[in-house]
């Protein structure tokens, strides 16, 4: 079943390994870490592979068939 997360932003930018963590799709950084080097995370549909990508308000990712979606 798809979830879809909408995740605020306190700050101008979260980082993605951030991302993962605040919507509980990672328990920690390390797992963040290992997600997304597996090439298991898409942003804006494109597989992303660095866990300090910036993520701004209007940016949607995707982990098998959940979405984060960030929001001002």
């Amino acid at each position: 079943m798809k979830e879809i997360f909408e995740l605020r932003l306190r700050d101008d930018y979260i980082k993605l390994g951030q991302a993962l963590k605040a919507a509980n799709v990672a328990e920690d950084g390390v797992d963040a870490k290992y997600i997304i080097q597996d090439g298991l995370v898409k942003v804006n549909g494109e597989t992303e592979v660095r866990r300090g990508r910036k993520l701004y308000a209007g940016d949607v990712v995707s982990l098998k068939e959940d979405e984060i979606h960030i929001i001002r």
